[in-house]
């Protein structure tokens, strides 16, 4: 009985936090550059029941085979939730004709042996408490001492790692990510690429950190990796919100499932205890 309690709070509080990893998946649906979180949920490890009978007890030697146990089968003992991971790819690239906002649109980006899985480009942004920080979000915008900054007022950075530095938002950026400015080239804006994306730690303002705390490569520098860049448009979020509701109410019913079994738990305890006891 007591098994069935921990089984049923397990897949409860799995389904709360899938629950809670979808709302916050709707509730980024427009911000740009986001990446929508995926989970992947586990079963615990099953347990072999048997039923022991008068003639004695199993052989905990030499297993079931041959003892007084006879073996009914195997028991769940509930699911978790193992991790979460982002999903990187592309967004839809909306026009916005804002010069600052800049779109990166994939290209060819190497499957990773290891994994299997593409790898992802992202802009550089100086960390201000050091390293480099990475993000999608290129709605950028120039601060009051003309540094090109992100919407947190990070500092865009170049190929180089310095900060962007613009007289104005009147410059023009090609495919391959040169400034241009009266006529000149004043920097190169700055791409970089992981090959095992999911190592990269996400924190809540949608930028994406090494668990090391490394510097990823320049994406110029990796070979067979190609990207482009869109000059006044914005990559939006990749969030489906029409499967993401449908995914939430899954969640809801398979939530509102197991409470209802553990009413039944509930009652089958009080009935045990308060009714069969008194005989």
């Amino acid at each position: 009985m007591f098994r069935g309690f921990y089984t049923v709070a397990s897949g409860m509080i799995t389904e709360q936090r899938r629950t809670e990893l979808l709302s916050n998946n709707i509730a980024n649906a427009n911000t740009p550059g986001y990446k929508a979180d995926q989970s992947t949920i586990r079963s615990f490890p099953d347990m072999l029941m048997s039923r022991i009978t008068k003639s004695g007890f199993p052989d905990v030697q030499n297993g079931f085979e041959g003892s007084s146990a006879k073996q009914i089968g195997t028991l769940g003992t509930g699911v978790y939730m193992q991790e979460t991971l982002p999903d990187y790819s592309q967004g839809q690239i909306t026009a916005t004709e804002l010069p600052t906002d800049i779109a990166l649109v994939d290209g060819n980006l190497p499957i990773d042996k290891g994994t299997g899985k593409p790898g992802a480009i992202f802009y550089r942004l100086q960390n201000p408490t050091g390293g480099e920080a990475y993000t999608r979000n290129g709605n950028f915008t120039l601060d009051a001492a003309g540094n090109l900054v992100n919407a947190q007022g990070f500092y865009v950075l170049s190929d180089q790692g310095k900060k962007i530095t613009l007289q104005s938002d009147d410059f023009q950026l090609t495919e391959d990510g040169a400034i241009i400015e009266n006529g000149k080239q004043v920097a190169r804006l700055g791409v970089s690429y992981s090959a095992q994306p999911d190592t990269l730690a996400k924190r809540d303002t949608g930028l994406y950190y090494t668990s090391d705390g490394k510097d990823l490569p320049s994406a110029y520098n990796v070979n067979n990796v190609s990207f482009s860049m869109k000059q006044g448009y914005i990559e939006r979020s990749n969030v489906d919100a029409a499967r993401t509701m449908t995914d939430m109410m899954t969640a809801y019913r398979a939530f509102e499932a197991n409470q209802k079994i553990l009413q039944a738990y509930d009652r089958s305890m009080d009935k045990a205890v308060n009714e069969i006891g008194k005989v």
